[in-house]
């Protein structure tokens, strides 16, 4: 792939691209946008290095999840205030959120919710699946991990909001 089409690909998977990285940095708008960025300078540095074994979609996706993997390392490193990431602030003016865009921004926000619940990679493969349309075996590469354990992680992880879902019905 030449950079030119990476950077098309890039393009035209920046909506979705934003929605994961949202999910990868605990919906810290600002730490996404800067996740992100250096995903996109990432992705165009190792061009090279994507050999269409998965999709430019699944590729960047894993460049996304590591990079904020790495950023948040980092900065547990530097500071003890884990709290931090659970701040959350809404949306600002004029910018929509993911949920609204697609028009489920209520849903959106329940499954959110629902979503925090669940164990952190329960978390990552239901995001991937439901949100981004991967299929288990996309999210296995994306998340790097065998395909086996993914599956166990979306069953789980569906079977607990199945649990949830009747408990917070009005």
């Amino acid at each position: 792939m030449t950079r030119e089409q990476l950077e098309r690909e890039l393009a035209d998977l920046h909506a979705v691209s934003f929605g994961w990285a949202l999910s990868c940095c605990r919906w810290d708008r600002e730490e996404a946008r800067d996740v992100l960025q250096i995903a996109y300078v990432r992705a165009l540095e190792a061009v090279q290095g994507f050999n269409g074994d998965a999709t430019p979609r699944c590729w960047f996706f894993g460049i996304v999840r590591n990079t904020a993997a790495e950023r948040r390392r980092t900065r547990l490193i530097r500071s003890a205030a884990l709290k931090r990431w659970l701040l959350r602030e809404p949306a600002p003016e004029g910018e929509p959120s993911p949920e609204h865009l697609s028009g489920r921004e209520q849903t959106g926000r329940l499954l959110r919710r629902l979503l925090l619940t669940l164990s952190h990679r329960q978390r990552e493969v239901l995001h991937l699946v439901f949100y981004e349309d991967l299929t288990v075996e996309q999210a296995a590469r994306v998340l790097d991990l065998p395909i086996g354990t993914t599956r166990k992680h979306y069953q789980r992880g569906k079977l607990r909001l199945r649990r949830l879902l009747p408990e917070v019905r009005p």
